[in-house]
């Protein structure tokens, strides 16, 4: 019993797919994207009260919900961004869904993954969004210039388009410098550098990379988590590049199914959730090794720690597809999975790990 325990706290059965799921930073409300099976986009809130979770906004848009996220949002706003089938990237102010107050063709097909930095008081340097498409481009977006992208990543001539599935910024530690991650269903990860606008870093996982995050948005590169098919993710000390070895990297078999998502807790950034295509959670402890660097030669190669599982629970007989912790109460979480069901979880003991 001194192992952190994982407990669904609530749960609410729901008449749609369930795509994504975010707190709304400082309150005790989230809001789920999915669609209808007439093929509508709904967005609906829910607000945690005595005990129960109750729907308190329930949106219908033409076009069916794919993503979202808050990172790009200041917190006196707590404007929602959205990418949907359609390839649009939108921006919500959720006291008003009558029309987005930003709105833009993005790609020309589903926008399947978004991220966000530079708002909520988390990360340096101008309000940005990132999406990542079928149609294999990634683009970064300032919501103040409108219809075109700050950035657009897309293959080199003559190269394969290859579906987009997850992006993910960091390295936002001053006005400069920004990174985005990029994890593509053969298997490729790229580490794009947004002042440099070069590529810094690509590696392959042989699987599809479904999930990437950085442990923290607002600090020098740190470590990297990508989730794949097959069962695996892949942990990366990106702190040190070596100039032909990359970065140290630790590779864990977890869930006998695809890895989903990976998200780090927001209030310690070594303890991150998987959660799987069995319906599982797991949750994980990083440790760092006595000496972050040694030396290759004359260069400085980074030293990789490893991974303690501290708790698992199976939720679900289907995929859990999305998971966000609550950035303001520590080890309170939401989950949604295919089964159509959105579930409240608290984590205890995180605070001993």
């Amino acid at each position: 019993m001194e192992k952190p325990q994982i407990i669904v706290h609530l749960q609410k059965s729901l008449n749609y797919t369930l795509f994504d799921t975010k707190w709304i930073p400082r309150s005790a409300k989230m809001v789920v994207l999915g669609n209808h099976p007439r093929g509508t986009g709904v967005m609906q809130i829910f607000e945690l009260s005595h005990g129960q979770v109750n729907l308190i906004h329930d949106i219908e848009k033409p076009a069916q919900f794919r993503c979202g996220t808050f990172g790009a949002s200041n917190l006196s706003q707590r404007n929602l961004a959205t990418g949907d089938f359609k390839g649009t990237l939108a921006i919500w102010n959720l006291e008003n869904t009558k029309e987005p107050t930003f709105s833009t063709h993005a790609h020309d097909e589903i926008v399947n993954c978004i991220d966000g930095v530079g708002g909520l008081g988390i990360g340096e340097g101008a309000p940005e969004i990132v999406t990542g498409s079928r149609d294999g481009l990634v683009k970064v977006w300032d919501p103040r210039q409108a219809n075109k992208p700050v950035a657009c990543m897309e293959p080199a001539g003559g190269e394969n388009k290859r579906d987009c599935w997850t992006v993910a910024f960091g390295h936002a530690f001053n006005q400069s410098d920004r990174c985005v991650a990029a994890g593509y269903d053969n298997g490729d990860i790229k580490l794009f550098d947004l002042r440099a606008m070069s590529l810094r870093w690509e590696t392959n996982v042989k699987n599809g990379v479904c999930s990437l995050e950085f442990d923290r948005k607002d600090i020098n590169m740190n470590k990297l988590v990508a989730t794949t098919l097959e069962s695996k993710f892949h942990v990366w000390d990106v702190r040190t590049q070596h100039p032909s070895k990359g970065f140290a990297q630790l590779t864990e078999k977890a869930h006998k199914s695809t890895v989903w998502v990976v998200r780090h807790l927001p209030q310690n950034r070594d303890i991150f959730m998987t959660s799987g295509g069995s319906g599982s959670i797991y949750l994980w402890k990083y440790n760092y090794p006595s000496n972050r660097v040694m030396k290759d030669g004359n260069v400085d190669m980074g030293v990789i720690g490893t991974v303690d599982l501290q708790q698992n629970v199976v939720l679900s007989s289907q995929p859990i597809a999305s998971f966000d912790w609550s950035p303001d109460k520590e080890g309170l979480a939401v989950c949604t999975s295919f089964d159509q069901t959105l579930r409240v979880l608290i984590c205890t003991k995180l605070n001993r790990i």
